[in-house]
């Protein structure tokens, strides 16, 4: 009962989210760095943990690497607020961005551990985001959600650039 309860508040709370239009325009101009050869490296570790303290990682889930811009910036603050997670219930359903957004980013799968690497990457400020989702693939809401970090990349790095995808 008290499942159903909170899956019903949850869908209330969700159903009161006031999405605003993008104001900012997509710029092709603004990603084409995403396109440049490069030779950074950034790795990172995808995981959340649940509230009996089991790490769940995102184990095949595609990784994506977004370039920064007044674009994509507004929409990460749309989408998770001052956070850096959305639960998979406060995923957005009507999220149609520029076509062209996609096709300025780079992907990568996370191995089984939650591992994931981006090689050859361009100097430049970006959004690195997946899902950790678990529970019955059937079900209407499953648990986890979508976590994000950002990542800058100066060109200067001797080493690969770290960073953790969790829920803080």
């Amino acid at each position: 009962m008290k499942l159903v309860l909170g899956v019903c508040v949850a869908v209330l709370l969700a159903a009161c989210v006031d999405r605003q239009p993008t104001v900012a325009q997509f710029s092709v101009e603004e990603v084409a760095f995403i396109k440049k050869p490069g030779k950074g490296v950034v790795v990172g570790h995808a995981f959340l943990t649940k509230s009996t303290g089991v790490v769940v990682n995102a184990a095949g889930q595609v990784v994506r690497l977004i370039p920064a811009t007044p674009f994509s910036r507004e929409r990460f603050t749309q989408l998770y607020g001052k956070g850096k997670y959305v639960p998979h219930s406060g995923y957005p359903r009507d999220d149609n961005p520029d076509p062209r957004y996609g096709e300025y980013s780079r992907t990568t799968k996370a191995e089984a551990n939650g591992k994931f690497a981006f090689e050859n990457v361009p100097p430049g400020e970006y959004f690195i985001t997946t899902q950790v989702i678990w529970g019955d693939e059937d079900a209407l809401f499953r648990q986890g959600g979508s976590v994000y970090d950002t990542v800058t990349l100066t060109g200067k790095e001797t080493q690969p650039v770290s960073v953790v995808l969790s829920r803080y």
